[in-house]
């Protein structure tokens, strides 16, 4: 205890405690005016305001912007008035239009259809034609009886070939009458007046007098 009471009361150490207090003085008033101590005071005084942040309250939104008011639909067109024509104007027009229309052409007729006028052959009265004779074994046998016979007449009138479409029932009696009604003379068939070969029948009875 005694040597710590006379450490207490040694001057030199008084002095020495004394220098470090003025030394720590100088240096804080040259802190000061060098603005050391501002830099200082702004460091520690970051963390107080970036607290202060924290605490504030948060940021509320803003409300949304109302909706863009609905755009008022166009006006209607304007339309101009028609004037409507009186009955005189409009029967005036009328007639004007159907006045400038040119009137179509009238349809040409078709020519009438060519009729194809056909006569047929007959045997020429004014020439000779032979009767033709009865055979005797038929007028002995008492044959009779009608044959059809079929010619073929050419432009002259003469006979190109003859047939016999129907007979009579004797052959003697229908090559009699196709050899003689063979020889006869003919007026030709003719079309639209003019002679052509055709065909021309003709029937011939044989009777017993």
């Amino acid at each position: 205890m005694k040597d710590y009471a006379s450490q207490q009361r040694n001057p030199g150490k008084h002095v020495v405690g004394l220098g470090l207090v003025v030394l720590l003085h100088i240096l804080v008033f040259w802190a000061i005016n060098s603005g050391l101590a501002k830099k200082f005071v702004k460091v520690i005084k970051g963390p107080v305001e970036a607290q202060l942040i924290e605490d504030a309250k948060p940021d509320i939104p803003p409300p949304p912007p109302p909706p863009p008011p609905k755009s008022a639909p166009p006006p209607p067109a304007y339309v101009p008035p028609v004037d409507v024509p009186t009955t005189a104007t409009a029967g005036v027009n009328a007639i004007a239009s159907v006045s400038a229309t040119p009137a179509p052409p009238a349809p040409v007729a078709p020519p009438p259809p060519v009729v194809a006028v056909r006569t047929a052959p007959i045997i020429n009265a004014a020439a000779s034609c032979q009767k033709p004779e009865y055979p005797s074994a038929s007028r002995r046998n008492e044959e009779e009886g009608t044959v059809q016979l079929r010619f073929l007449i050419g432009p002259e009138g003469n006979v190109l070939e003859s047939q016999v479409e129907k007979s009579s029932g004797f052959t003697r009696l229908d090559e009699a009458a196709r050899t003689a009604l063979s020889r006869c003379q003919f007026k030709p068939g003719t079309l639209n007046g003019k002679p052509e070969q055709s065909w021309a029948s003709m029937k011939y009875t044989w009777r017993l007098e």
